[in-house]
């Protein structure tokens, strides 16, 4: 079962993965409009790269825009959350042996110490989203039971490998299997659902921050046709 579940149906997790990743960027990107939706691949080129840069690189540092000014506590816990999803496992050391193993790649493994303390503090930040999600009006308006399981699917192998690798709660094989299929299910489940959003947030910040680049970063008052 193990040799199964780490080898022929981790190589589907990861072919779904890239595969639907990649058809989604293609499908996104070729369904843009220049005049329509505000990108320029070929005209004014340095104002919408520089801007798009910009309007990136804003929402990618904590409290780097004003929306994440805003509320600074769920900022934090937002990228305690996030950091600890990207972070973890691409460095923890079991990930990094499998990789070897299947695939022949070297990388470099984490502290187990570092990785604990990003597994606990991502699956904290976690509970607060769902609570949040529960306890404010605002919120609690635009979350479906999608959103709930989207949630469930992102921690769960993070909950149950870390019970794995600590040997708690009885059979460790039991988690042991039950991280490897939670984990594969993240990956197929990623370019198919809001996960997207993990290649998706680039392509919508970096569109509009094309257009501000270009409309309000140099191009502004010419005669441009938008």
């Amino acid at each position: 079962m193990y040799q199964i579940i780490t080898g022929p149906l981790l190589w589907l997790s990861f072919l779904i993965f890239v595969g639907g990743l990649a058809w989604r960027v293609y499908t996104y990107i070729k369904g843009l409009d220049w005049k329509l939706d505000r990108v320029a691949y070929s005209t004014q080129t340095a104002h919408g790269v520089r801007g798009a840069a910009n309007s990136i690189l804003a929402w990618i540092v904590p409290f780097g825009s004003q929306g994440w000014k805003v509320k600074p506590i769920f900022t934090i816990l937002f990228f305690v959350f996030h950091i600890g999803i990207v972070i973890t496992p691409l460095f923890l050391l079991g990930h990094a042996e499998v990789l070897k193993l299947r695939f022949g790649i070297g990388w470099p493994a984490l502290p187990m110490v570092v990785a604990d303390v990003l597994t606990v503090s991502m699956m904290c930040a976690g509970a607060f989203i769902i609570v949040r999600r529960i306890a404010l009006p605002e919120v609690r308006i635009i979350t479906s039971l999608y959103d709930y399981l989207l949630l469930v699917i992102t921690i769960a192998p993070f909950f149950t490998g870390f019970m794995a690798v600590h040997q708690l709660g009885g059979d460790n094989t039991f988690w042991l299997f039950a991280h490897i299929l939670s984990g594969e299910v993240m990956l197929i489940a990623i370019p198919f659902t809001k996960l997207f959003h993990m290649v998706g947030f680039f392509l919508s910040r970096g569109q509009l921050g094309m257009d501000y680049g270009i409309k309000r970063g140099g191009m502004k008052g010419t005669n441009m046709a938008w």
